[in-house]
């Protein structure tokens, strides 16, 4: 492990829960102890900027259409085999999944998560970059197309 004396930053001021700074020590979210969904998140141990929680997709389900506004959501598959849906501008594309891959959804990019297993629930972390866990429904999918600046 390499160590940077001089990388030292200034810890956040603001107390967690427990009253802690935020920058003073390392949070530990023990697997029984999360808040429904969310293990790290300003409720639990008083991040500012990220959002992370487990979720559970039961066997022959589906998620409505959605993105998550403004937040990227960093994904990563613990078990099962969940498929994420997005639409390329022409098509629907569907993303196979295996334990170990990981996902990255852009802010706004509309998708869905599928788990076509009849046996097995899919497992999957979740981290986003910003502190409530958004979701907004969409009707259907379709090609998110960024802005161009003026």
């Amino acid at each position: 492990m390499t160590v940077h004396r001089s990388a030292r930053t200034a810890p956040h001021t603001a107390p967690t829960a427990d009253g802690a700074p935020l920058g003073d020590r390392v949070h530990h979210v023990r697997s029984d102890e999360l808040d429904g969904f969310a293990a790290i998140s300003g409720g639990t141990v008083g991040s500012r900027r990220l959002w992370m929680g487990r979720v559970e997709n039961p066997p022959l389900s589906a998620t409505d259409n959605h993105h998550h506004g403004d937040s990227e959501a960093g994904i990563y598959v613990v078990s099962g085999h969940p498929v994420f849906v997005y639409h390329d501008g022409t098509r629907e594309v569907r993303l196979a999944a295996e334990p170990g891959d990981f996902f990255l959804v852009p802010p706004f990019v509309p998708h869905r998560e599928e788990n076509p297993d009849p046996n097995e629930p899919a497992v999957v972390v979740i981290a986003r970059t910003t502190q409530e866990p958004i979701k907004v429904s969409v009707p259907e999918l379709y090609r998110f197309t960024p802005e161009e600046p003026s």
